[in-house]
């Protein structure tokens, strides 16, 4: 068949706009990636024990504020993990948010729980709060009983609750390493009025051996799911939030693991109702509020402080919980997007909010678009084959560069995985990662897409499986 000049002419332009925004996309993830190597050899892990006398006289009390629902197969070792962290002065507030299973009751046969009057102010705004409990034997231990209404809204009655200046946002079937707190609460000791919030680094505990709420051995997950979400973890945290934290642009602090300056919180009143994207939402509300006020101030990512969490080994799940996440930075954007290129607030709106309109807001479509439309224009012969090739270079080859690049600096600077054989199944798995399962990933982004676009507010069950003893 012969086409038209002005139909091929549309073919390469089609084809020419896809491409260009993969290469930036992927630009950027190099970019990413040279920073976080830069940084990670230039400012090596202190060892625990220096950690401890260097900064525990000056570190200040953290309230760990951790959301429940429906948590009943991980919470008692996600919490006796949090009562045994190393860290000089903390409280723990889980909020059971309306669980149908037994969350509540685990967690009262556990620690002996009773209930108990506390009286606290309603700064934020959340669901009635039908009991409050507390433990005669374990003192730093607060249990909310309250009815549903989200993890923002969850959180929003542990702010009110806490007595601590930082706050620390934890998801309940999360596991945090002993030393976790005290390292990412370094950028609050030494700027303790600049610092906004810190995150630290979620890893996936699937495949991972735990006792009494401790990862005591280290290994790749056997589900394939798990083990491809562990690499783009790597990647998402080991390389992308260093280098925003670096840049000055860091929008998110991941709501699995990240601590708060509680005067702040509340001044931009606690977290966003009716969002999806509350850890997200939270961070931009203090950016956008100190740049307004000129304030100088840092929101840090620190990557040595791990949290362990349960990664989903069901596509259901997995696909509800990306189109969720996806759905809550949509929500974002939207309803920040004025910050975008303003000049009031600096990196932040430019880079930071320019990076959403490049990945959350054009990259999905542009992804599936680009696997639908250039393969098809080159079987009409509307394309040459070196579009189809640099394409494919461009979505797949360089993606398998930074998933092995992300991992490469994971084993010369962190050395997780003890085990040869985990590294290759990772290694492996950084392949695969870029031949189907990104694709589907988009899939499920656009899907959220359009449940943000409906205004669907449906969060979707997450099935926990526990911890592996």
């Amino acid at each position: 068949m012969t086409w038209s000049l002005g139909a091929i002419f549309f073919a390469q332009v089609a084809a020419g706009v896809i491409i260009f925004l993969g290469v930036l996309q992927q630009l950027v993830h190099m970019v990413q990636l040279a920073i976080a190597g830069v940084t990670l050899m230039r400012e090596r892990a202190t060892p625990s024990e220096q950690m401890w006398r260097r900064y525990a006289e000056a570190a200040p009390p953290i309230a760990i504020l951790a959301p429940a629902h429906n948590e009943a197969a991980g919470i008692e070792q996600s919490v006796r993990s949090l009562l045994a962290l190393q860290y000089p002065v903390f409280e723990v507030i889980v909020i059971n948010d309306g669980s149908k299973d037994a969350t509540l009751q685990t967690l009262i046969d556990a620690f002996e729980l009773k209930r108990t009057d506390r009286i606290y102010d309603e700064i934020c705004p959340h669901q009635p709060i039908i009991a409050i409990y507390e433990s005669p034997h374990q003192a730093r231990l607060t249990v909310i009983d309250k009815i549903n209404g989200g993890k923002a809204d969850a959180l929003n009655a542990g702010i009110n609750l806490s007595r601590a200046p930082i706050l620390c946002s934890i998801d309940a079937d999360s596991i945090l390493e002993s030393d976790a707190l005290m390292r990412v609460s370094q950028p609050f000791v030494e700027n303790p009025e600049g610092t906004l919030a810190a995150g630290g680094t979620i890893r996936i505990v699937n495949g991972c051996r735990v006792q009494h709420g401790r990862v005591v051995e280290v290994g790749a997950p056997r589900n394939i799911l798990a083990l491809l979400q562990t690499v783009e973890y790597l990647r998402a945290f080991l390389m992308a939030r260093l280098a925003w934290s670096r840049l000055r642009a860091l929008l998110i602090i991941s709501g699995a693991f990240g601590l708060f300056q509680r005067k702040a919180v509340v001044e931009v009143g606690g977290y966003s109702l009716g969002t999806v994207g509350e850890d997200m939402e939270l961070v931009v509300k203090l950016h956008r509020r100190a740049l307004e006020e000129g304030r100088d101030y840092t929101v840090a990512f620190v990557p040595e402080p791990v949290c362990w969490t349960e990664a989903p080994e069901r596509l259901d799940v997995l696909g509800r919980q990306r189109s969720r996440w996806h759905r809550g930075a949509l929500e974002v954007y939207a309803k920040h997007r004025d910050m975008l290129g303003d000049p009031r607030y600096g990196r932040v709106g430019w880079m930071g909010m320019g990076n959403v309109l490049v990945s959350d807001v054009l990259g999905p479509v542009a992804d599936l678009l680009g696997w639908i439309l250039v393969p098809l224009l080159w079987m009409l012969g509307l394309l040459s084959f070196d579009y189809f090739m640099a394409f494919f270079a461009v979505t797949v080859t360089l993606g398998v560069v930074v998933s092995v690049g992300a991992l490469a600096l994971e084993e010369m600077e962190l050395r997780r995985f003890p085990r040869t054989r985990d590294l290759l199944k990772l290694a492996g798995a950084a392949v695969l990662e870029n031949l189907g399962y990104r694709q589907l990933v988009s899939v499920w982004r656009l899907r959220g897409m359009w449940q943000w676009h409906r205004k669907s507010h449906v969060w979707g069950e997450m099935t926990r499986t526990g911890f592996r003893n």
